[in-house]
């Protein structure tokens, strides 16, 4: 059976170095926990840091939370669905908006369950995602100011989710201004300017984020210890908080080339190949993992000796060449992953989710 393991040293090691880092420069954050899927084992290996707010996009993710921590502050990171509000005002204690509408409900579903429900407004800065447009920005804030148990606290914007519109000095000094006019005009004072994510990070480096920028949202950066503006890691973070081991089911020596008439595969998809090479064998392996629970465009194998001979929805196929390093059936086969693979793993109920302490360390290397 696959299984993926978490590391809960390296992954202390990355929360101290980014807490200390948002600290000397006066930055609140939130820990970004959707990566993690609501699974309990490791959500309570996380919430044992100092950690003050989490972010998640998934109700039944801030459910979770709530119940291994309820004292954490816990914010909805998503416009929130009109037909999710009572859960949201149950379990998120502060939510992102950008709907008018959708606030009105959140007044009423919280002056029902007698909570004061605060909120960030998102505003568009170009990345065409959730945000409102900066013609209407003053109307909307006047608008919510007036609503019974709501308070405003935050003021914020998303940038590189969607298309990869990077964040810069120029856009982040334009939230803060933004912020300025809010507060001069209605003479409120808005706590957040939460302008920051994993991808504005290097801009703390830089000398480049503007002071009034005071909130950041990081869950890529603490779990992968990526540098996602530069698509690059961080040289004091680890990038092996997870780590996926699969199984070996079968490994026979093949011939390199199918035998037989080519359709398509489960996929949909055709292939060619070098008739040159008939005749030719290696070494295939079969592991326990398949399309079902990952996608091989965001793994890789730790061993660069392995390559990847192909897949269907339960078994993924190895091509180990000579089998230099004799493997053998039974021997796990240890896998690096990135965001995506690591968030499709962490959503597939059929893998196991171990903590680092309890591998079998049986594998090859």
């Amino acid at each position: 059976m696959a299984f993926l393991t978490l590391n809960q040293k390296k992954l202390k090691s990355n929360f101290d170095y980014l807490n200390a880092l948002f600290k000397k420069n006066e930055i609140n954050w939130a820990v970004v926990t959707k990566l993690l899927s609501g699974n309990k084992l490791f959500l309570t290996e996380l919430l044992k840091f100092d950690i003050q707010q989490v972010g998640d996009s998934r109700i039944s993710n801030l459910k979770a939370i709530k119940t291994i921590n309820p004292s954490v502050e816990t914010i909805y990171i998503k416009p929130p669905a009109k037909r999710s509000i009572p859960s949201i005002i149950k379990y998120a204690d502060i939510s992102m908006n950008t709907e008018i509408e959708t606030i009105k409900l959140l007044s009423k579903e919280a002056k029902k369950q007698n909570k004061i429900h605060k909120i960030i407004i998102m505003i568009e800065l170009g990345e065409l995602r959730e945000g409102v447009m900066a013609d209407d920005f003053i109307e909307f804030y006047e608008s919510i100011f007036k609503l019974e148990n709501i308070k405003v606290v935050g003021i914020g914007t998303n940038l590189s989710c969607l298309y990869g519109v990077l964040p810069n000095h120029d856009k982040l000094i334009q939230l803060s201004l933004y912020e300025q006019l809010i507060e001069a005009k209605f003479n409120k004072h808005i706590p957040f300017v939460s302008g920051g994510s994993s991808v504005t990070i290097p801009l703390i480096f830089q000398n480049l984020l503007p002071k009034g920028i005071n909130h950041f949202r990081v869950g890529e950066t603490l779990f992968l210890g990526t540098d996602v503006y530069n698509n690059t890691k961080f040289k004091k973070m680890h990038s092996d908080v997870f780590t996926l081991y699969s199984e070996i089911i079968e490994l026979n020596e093949k011939p390199t080339v199918p035998i037989g008439e080519l359709g398509t595969n489960v996929e949909g998809e055709s292939y060619d190949f070098d008739q040159s090479k008939i005749g030719e064998t290696s070494y295939r392996a079969i592991i326990d993992l398949g399309l079902l629970d990952a996608d091989m465009d965001h793994l890789e194998f730790a061993d660069k000796s392995l390559k990847f001979a192909g897949a269907s929805s339960d078994m993924i196929v190895i091509d180990l060449g000579d089998n230099k390093k004799n493997y053998k059936v039974g021997d796990l086969i240890e896998i690096k992953m990135d965001y995506m693979g690591t968030l499709r793993i962490m959503n597939s109920k059929y893998i196991e989710k171990r903590l680092k302490t309890v591998v079998n360390k049986s594998y090859k290397k």
